[in-house]
């Protein structure tokens, strides 16, 4: 969603770069582009003016006329208004200390309040609490079913006395609910309510009803992140007909200009608490200000990386993948198992996009295709169990097995065995660095410090990830020169042990590597397989 404004935005501080020091003309001319920026990205007028006051008045004093690059201090002041417009911090929702907490939501029809609902039910659900869906919304057809259906596939409980479609009192269904979830026990109480096409005279009394009925400790505010500047006056007509404690963005993965959450915020004065970036159950989660504005800047997102990382391999799982990895004993069988979880945690292009500077290569990112890992699948399960453990015994016979097992070509299979050899060097050197157990008394250590011998990987004067990751190696002490995206390396805090080298998996499969560098491609020139 934030694409068009983050090119814009690093187009503008591009041509700050590299002066030594900042002109009235020139802060004039950069509050004049993150103005325009802003206006195309659909931002409410209101928010545009006082945001760019803010930076003009900041980039005029003394933070960045003293400072040794007034350039990064420009980015760091707009990085840090971008974080206050977007609410300031994280906010969590308030639980109340007599169970059942209520919460209910609140917003115009299509927006996706039903589907939110699930997904905050399953949210919850995974932070231990025991929450119940509350079919309130009988005016839209099969409202009510659809609610079940969700909370089914959420593993949550809904509560649906009435079978909507225009039937039953929703005040009095809200209000038996609450005495349901006391007697089964239900900690909180989540509340779906109906919608309108548009802001009217009903819709604002019925979900006032509803609140009085129930008294929520939550109401939250559904909102359609593509709908721009009308964002803007539909949330001020609910703060006012029915009041609102936070909002909920959804459609964050859409293709529109995102206004709606550089604008809400700031218009309303109420936090931005989830946002919800997709259709499945899982696409949704607590809403960082300052992580949503380092990804609008193209910094990345490292922390969001690494808490999908947790979720998808296991603590156990992660410790014994990087004593094998120490060990050398690392097999395509586990690289299998990597790779499943990697899938897990959502679609590769979106988490290579996470690491720090991948905002500078977008048309790369955008022709990432998960079916390269799944065509990586597919040659490693065509696999016996004993070729998976050694693949030194897959000869020319046993390849062009595999590769009619799989539907590729007996190139792609040896890409894929290079690269895995190439990798599992790697692996082991920076397990070495990183002081694992199995280290072989510590020269993997030593060997992790050694310069890279020439035509592995050194010469990647064009590479522009090679680029982006320089500019990150200065805060990470655990960069190699070998490979600056080596698993925890180039990440700030490093990601969890025994994750796959992810950027190096695609430059070798149709993706960062530039034409010709997909699978049965030949190698650019220059370069060697397994070193792109």
């Amino acid at each position: 969603m934030f694409d068009t404004l983050s090119s814009r935005l690093d187009k503008v501080f591009t041509s700050l770069r590299g002066r030594g020091r900042l002109t009235d003309a020139d802060i004039d001319a950069t509050a004049r582009e993150i103005r325009i920026a802003l206006l195309e990205a659909d931002v409410a007028l209101p928010v545009v003016r006082a945001f760019v006051a803010a930076v003009k008045e900041r980039a005029r004093g003394s933070e960045v006329s003293t400072s040794l690059n007034p350039a990064q201090q420009v980015i760091k002041v707009v990085n840090e208004e971008l974080v206050a417009i977007l609410g300031g911090g994280t906010t969590t929702l308030r639980f109340a200390k007599t169970p059942p907490t209520v919460i209910l939501l609140a917003g115009l029809q299509g927006t996706g309040k039903t589907t939110l609902a699930g997904k905050l039910g399953r949210w919850l659900r995974d932070q231990g609490h025991s929450p119940l869906l509350v079919a309130a919304d009988l005016q839209r057809p099969n409202a009510v079913n659809q609610l079940q259906v969700v909370g089914s596939r959420a593993g949550v409980e809904v509560y649906a006395p009435e079978p909507g479609n225009g039937v039953g009192d929703p005040v009095r269904v809200a209000r038996d609910a609450l005495a349901h979830a006391r007697r089964h026990v239900f900690d909180v109480v989540v509340v779906d309510t109906a919608g309108r096409l548009g802001v009217d005279e009903e819709l604002m009394r019925q979900a006032a009803d509803i609140r009085d009925a129930v008294s929520p400790d939550e109401i939250l505010f559904v909102l359609d992140a593509m709908i721009g500047q009308d964002a803007v006056a539909t949330a001020s007509a609910f703060a006012d007909g029915v009041g609102f404690t936070g909002v909920v963005l959804t459609k964050l993965d859409g293709d529109a200009r995102g206004g709606a959450a550089l604008s809400v915020a700031q218009v309303t004065g109420r936090p931005i608490m989830f946002a919800s970036t997709g259709e499945a159950l899982d696409d949704f989660d607590v809403f960082h200000p300052e992580r949503m504005a380092s990804r609008i800047l193209g910094m990345g997102d490292v922390l969001t990386l690494i808490e999908q990382a947790e979720k998808a391999f296991e603590v156990e799982q992660a410790e014994a993948m990087a004593a094998k990895m120490a060990a050398s004993e690392f097999t395509l069988e586990d690289f299998l198992d990597q790779m499943l979880a990697v899938r897990k945690m959502g679609p590769i292009g979106n988490l290579l996009g996470m690491l720090p500077g991948m905002g500078q290569m977008k048309e790369q990112l955008a022709q990432v295709d998960d079916r390269d890992v799944d065509r990586v699948v597919a040659i490693i399960r065509s696999m016996t169990p004993a070729e998976r453990q050694d693949p030194r015994i897959l000869q020319a016979s046993r390849k062009a097995r595999v590769a009619r097992g799989s539907g590729v070509t007996v190139t792609e299979v040896n890409q894929l065995l290079d690269r895995f050899a190439e990798a599992r060097k790697m692996m082991r050197q920076m397990a070495g660095g990183m002081g694992l157990p199995g280290a072989l008394g510590g020269r993997g250590k030593a060997s992790a410090r050694k310069a890279p011998k020439k035509g592995k990987g050194a010469n990647r004067k064009g590479n522009p990830a090679a680029r982006a990751a320089e500019a990150t190696r200065a805060q990470n002490p655990k960069a190699t020169p070998a490979d600056p995206f080596a698993p925890g390396a180039a990440l700030p805090g490093g990601l969890p042990d025994g994750m796959p080298d992810l950027a190096a998996l695609m430059r070798g499969q149709g993706g960062l590597g530039g034409p010709g560098g997909g699978p049965g491609g030949p190698a650019p020139r220059g370069s060697r397989r397994g070193g792109r």
